[in-house]
């Protein structure tokens, strides 16, 4: 049976740089045409990216692309697994240049290299538009840029064109898997049954581990092997698009209908109407059969057509953010933590400061201090180990810089016994989201010359 194969080899920026080896190694073993996905993006991380080339216009794109691709460079140009990514962030471009340079180090081939572009919308047209869809909520003054998610197209075409590495930026997540796929088996763009199934067959392989035992270790109740050596995952997809989900060997963690049936479910707001930009997916009669150990099959999937605008994210000056933490431990600690709370803001009235007594109250959407004006002193007097956490966003840096200073002096001027403080201060981005006319966005590739 023609089958291709996808492998991930990283579900975040951050993820680890030492998975991709035995991702490829069990692809090269299994003799089928392959490709290889870092999916590195998420909201939050493009505009740190959006930050960094606003410093430095040659950085913006994925700082720990050397690390991931170094180990597995030669091989997958060797053995011509194609490797598409969106680990270019803000300056796709910039990501070009460092894996030529990384080839050049390594004494490879130069690798031809397209880069996806289409996404970014921060010209006069796409301002325009912005305006024209957002109204009164697009503030001019202070934007920075804005993204739209484009999907596949222009992916396969590079790979159809004959490019060995595929660079994106803001690309939907599943696209990362359906380029390579709709390249490999020439599929249409509007052969919505396959490009469904392949779009979740993408879903899956986007976290990662997250679909192989990471993220749902569970002890006692969901056991995992060997999850400090977690596998990633590759998934074997027929010309009809329905797939076989595996991982890399020999290595730990698990695959099974469990960890599949999560990741299936994860983030989707409609399992009939899983909004992409290249087809609206229905897992609403999926199965998902274990087939083996460590081999889930999922079929019965189907497609609908694309949805007629893209998401676009916008990115907004949003200040400076201000953060500092103390310790408190041993007895009452508690009270001492509550203590320090209540002079940083006697202190500062002026501020709308965040706090959370990390170790006793700390994960809820608790901005206002509701959830802590309610703590009871018992729960407090039980807190052996309690550290506090303040918090706080301002338009201006010396006033936002002012928490961090007062976080400092609790070391002598507040309760008994704090320690290990830590302040950070940085800028940031405010980010809103809307939807934009397909046909307004331009996608399209280009290889580096």
């Amino acid at each position: 049976m023609n089958t291709f194969l996808v492998g991930s080899a990283a579900g975040f920026s951050g993820d680890r740089t030492d998975a991709a080896p035995a991702v490829v190694d069990t692809m090269i073993r299994r003799g089928r045409p392959a490709a290889l996905i870092f999916e590195t993006l998420a909201e939050r991380t493009l505009a740190l990216a959006q930050l960094a080339r606003r410093e430095n216009p040659d950085a913006g794109y994925e700082p720990l692309l050397a690390d991931m691709l170094a180990p597995i460079l030669a091989q997958c140009l060797r053995h011509r697994i194609r490797i598409v990514s969106n680990f270019g962030a803000a300056n796709p471009a910039g990501a070009a240049r460092r894996i030529h340079q990384l080839a050049e180090e390594q004494k490879l081939p130069r690798p031809k290299i397209a880069i996806v572009s289409g996404d970014e919308i921060a010209h006069a047209q796409g301002k325009a538009l912005l305006r024209e869809r957002m109204g009164n909520d697009f503030d001019d003054a202070r934007f920075v840029c804005a993204n739209a998610y484009i999907g596949a197209s222009a992916i396969a075409e590079a790979i159809r064109a004959g490019a060995d590495i595929v660079v994106c930026g803001r690309v939907a997540d599943p696209s990362l898997t359906l380029g390579p796929v709709m390249a490999h088996f020439n599929w249409q763009a509007d052969d919505w049954d396959r490009l469904a199934r392949a779009t979740m067959a993408g879903h899956l392989l986007e976290c990662g581990a997250q679909v192989t035992g990471g993220y749902f270790a569970d002890p006692g109740y969901k056991e995992v092997p060997d999850l400090a050596r977690v596998g990633y995952p590759i998934v074997e997809i027929d010309e009809n698009g329905d797939f076989e989900i595996g991982k890399s060997e020999p290595t730990g963690g698990i695959i099974d209908t469990r960890t599949v049936t999560e990741q299936l479910l994860y983030e989707l707001h409609d399992p009939a109407a899983y909004l992409t930009p290249d087809v609206v997916a229905d897992i609403t009669q999926a199965e998902v059969r274990q087939t083996g150990d460590n081999r889930v099959a999922v079929s019965g999937i189907s497609g609908h057509a694309r949805p007629a605008r893209l998401k676009a994210n916008i990115f907004y000056e949003g200040g400076w953010l201000a953060e500092g933490e103390i310790s408190y431990a041993g007895p009452r600690a508690g009270a001492r933590a509550r203590l320090a709370m209540d002079i940083l803001k006697q202190r500062l009235p002026h501020l709308n400061i965040r706090f959370d007594l990390i170790g006793v109250l700390s994960v809820f959407g608790d901005d206002g201090g509701a959830c802590l004006d309610k703590l009871s002193a018992a729960a407090l007097a039980q807190a052996g180990d309690v550290r506090l956490r303040a918090a706080c966003a301002h338009e201006d840096r010396h006033s936002a810089a002012l928490l961090l200073r007062e976080v400092v002096a609790l070391y002598t001027c507040g309760p008994a016994g704090g320690g290990g403080v830590r302040t950070s201060l940085r800028s940031r981005l405010n980010a809103t989201s809307c939807e934009v006319p397909r046909e307004s966005i331009s996608e399209r590739f280009s290889f580096v010359e």
